[in-house]
């Protein structure tokens, strides 16, 4: 499951954000979250391009949700891929997942919908669900406004991994709308503090501290995590739900909790490809300077075109 050590671009990606610590307080978590906003559009200049990038709005339960369209540099409709950014429920937004988004656009010929939703503290479960849950019927509904196709699929990474995760159960138990596909990236999804990659690895990318921190203000308390639309290892039966792509990190102390999921469904017979790198680390397919990151979002852009557009 992990290799005899981090990948020496990896390693050195872990060596730049251990420089700063991630705060446990609101006041703390606000700052950076401006401070991140502030560096990610500095950073976000030199991305890749693709065909045209729109910010909108789009209706969730609570109010409009802000979002952002990319599309390939081709003649559409296209099938819509509808992401979810991780941070713990508590950081990101859609400029920390720029990048990502459009290397996935370039990579497999879909349009990405990168959506913001509600974050914890001020808003815990199951605001977020509510939020991408929303913005998945709104997608599925509203092909014409995104050059879609009608074709499909929720992803997300981390936390937004889980959310692509809830969506996928909740659109199999409530009928809709329907996904065709759902690509979960180390997903914080089934992790516990007796899995080997916790005790081993937490301290690398997410500590212990960071992860309790995560957890009190999403869940708030024990029975929350217990829910299955909270987190879907706890769901009875995941037959219903869209063929997965599972991709988790030999490094990452989140690592069992995503392979336990990989297993849960194809237990319950849905077709599920997994792939672990195993020296890697929590959020790499972020990490600009890992060439690994883009071997990654390569291999999971192949699984979206084949199951979106048959290619």
């Amino acid at each position: 499951m992990q290799a005899d050590e981090i990948h020496p671009q990896a390693k050195a990606a872990v060596e730049r954000q251990d420089r700063f610590s991630l705060p446990h307080s609101r006041r703390a978590t606000t700052v950076l979250r401006f401070v991140s906003r502030v560096t990610m559009r500095i950073q976000n200049r030199h991305n890749p391009r693709v065909g045209t990038v729109t910010d909108l709005t789009i209706p969730g339960p609570a109010g409009d949700l802000d979002a952002r369209l990319y599309r390939p540099d081709a003649d559409g409709p296209f099938p819509t891929v509808v992401f979810f950014h991780g941070g713990g429920f508590v950081f990101g937004d859609i400029t920390t997942h720029d990048w990502l988004c459009r290397h996935l656009v370039r990579e497999s010929g879909c349009a990405v919908l990168s959506v913001d939703y509600r974050l914890a503290p001020e808003h815990p479960f199951p605001a977020a669900v509510e939020d991408a849950y929303a913005a998945t019927e709104w997608a599925a509904a509203n092909p014409e406004a995104l050059d879609g196709t009608g074709d499909l699929a929720v992803a997300g990474d981390s936390a937004g991994g889980n959310l692509a995760a809830v969506v996928a159960l909740l659109a199999a138990d409530r009928d809709g709308p329907e996904i065709d596909h759902q690509t979960l990236l180390y997903p914080g999804v089934g992790f516990a503090d007796d899995h080997p990659s916790m005790r081993d690895h937490a301290g690398i990318v997410l500590s212990e501290a960071d992860m309790a921190w995560f957890n009190e203000c999403y869940f708030v308390n024990d029975i929350h995590m217990r829910n299955p639309y909270a987190d879907p290892i706890n769901a009875a039966d995941l037959s219903g739900v869209a063929p997965a792509t599972v991709v988790t990190a030999g490094f990452d102390p989140l690592r069992d909790g995503g392979r336990a999921y990989a297993e849960k469904l194809v237990h319950d017979g849905v077709s599920t490809r997994y792939e672990n790198y195993p020296d890697m680390v929590h959020g790499f397919m972020t990490m600009r300077e890992v060439d690994r990151a883009r071997e990654a979002i390569a291999a999971v852009a192949d699984d979206l075109a084949g199951a979106l557009t048959g290619n």
